[in-house]
């Protein structure tokens, strides 16, 4: 097996004899993550007249922070939309994370690394089973990770109850480990007077790996290939099963990342969160130019759109506008870049 399996997104033809290379500006339009970009930069520039406050460096890392805590997970969530599949239960599986880390490490009363490997774990395992269960029965991952939600969501809630007598965990912030931990997840340092929180170097860093795995390795042709036809990927040798599942599970590591950020900047977890936080994760990742029926789409763009989706939340609070039109704006959002990317696919397409 080579690198070269085909991808559902082609190269452009190389320049040679009888064949020009295309325009810049052309092959810039073909890209999917180009609406996006254009979006968000038109949303930025829209708060920056209607918030002036949005143009202080604090603001600015506030606005940063808020994009990263959605585009760490955004991220595994869009490879797994290119290769075809989709997870509903990515918001719950954050909040389990973040609750076996917690009760674990402070029931057992151990060193707060064992909680945070154990959680990995778990997470990890939540993944592969709905990858494992999606190619057994060959369901639509709707179904699969629908239920995986339905039972995270109750489990959440009911062991929480059973084993703190509450629906939060306990503090966790005087056990050992718990400084080193933080500043892992959920540290913050200086850069020219502003404290930048360490999730946003981990989203870009994160980002920069998920575009080269996608780019320049077999794994990134295989996750191109499944998502455009997974029965021609079966045919030319593409490993399916393995790439599912691994898609799957990258999405449970992403959720134990953002649970342990959110276990350790709060010290304290509410077991009903995280119900809708998969859809934005998802619109995210439509915003980026990934599409539903899979095959399409780049680590780049996710990471502009949870940044559309950061300025909009932030926005609005520095603008001084009542916050309860965050999604009705989230929604003009969504439309306006699935309109703004089609146009671009035509006008790439037309030249």
């Amino acid at each position: 097996m080579t690198s070269g399996v085909p991808r559902a997104v082609t190269a452009a033809p190389a320049a040679g004899p009888g064949r020009a290379r295309r325009p810049l500006a052309q092959r810039l339009l073909a890209r999917p993550e180009t609406g996006v970009l254009l979006g968000a930069v038109a949303v930025l520039v829209f708060f920056l007249i209607a918030a002036p406050s949005v143009r202080q460096g604090g603001s600015m890392a506030t606005v940063l922070y808020q994009s990263s805590t959605l585009g760490i997970m955004a991220l595994p969530v869009a490879l797994l939309m290119i290769g075809g599949e989709f997870d509903l239960s990515a918001g719950v599986a954050v909040v389990t994370s973040a609750l076996t880390a917690s009760m674990l490490s402070y029931q057992l009363t151990v060193n707060v690394w064992t909680g945070v490997l154990v959680a990995l774990a778990v997470s990890l395992a939540v993944g592969a089973f709905n990858g494992w269960l999606l190619v057994r029965t060959r369901l639509p991952s709707f179904l699969v990770t629908l239920g995986t939600f339905l039972i995270l969501q109750g489990v959440n809630l009911a062991v929480t109850k059973l084993v703190t007598g509450n629906v939060a965990t306990d503090d966790i912030s005087d056990m050992d480990g718990f400084g080193q931990a933080e500043a892992l997840f959920a540290s913050s340092f200086g850069v020219g007077g502003v404290q930048v929180r360490i999730t946003v170097v981990w989203w870009l860093v994160f980002a920069a790996l998920a575009t080269w795995v996608l780019l320049r390795t077999r794994y990134g042709n295989w996750v191109f290939a499944v998502g455009g036809d997974q029965e021609s990927a079966r045919a030319v040798g593409v490993p399916v099963t393995f790439t599912k599942i691994s898609l799957f599970t990258l999405v449970g590591f992403g959720a134990w990342f953002t649970g342990m950020h959110q276990l350790f900047s709060f010290n304290t977890v509410q077991s009903g969160e995280g119900v809708g936080q998969e859809l934005i994760y998802i619109a995210a990742a439509v915003i980026g130019g990934c599409l539903l029926t899979g095959g399409q789409g780049s680590a780049i763009g996710p990471v502009f759109g949870a940044f559309m989706f950061g300025m909009v939340n932030q926005g609005i609070v520095y603008a001084g506008w009542n916050p309860d039109w965050f999604k009705a704006f989230l929604g003009v959002m969504l439309l306006g870049a699935v309109l703004v990317d089609l146009w671009v696919r035509r006008t790439a397409a037309r030249r």
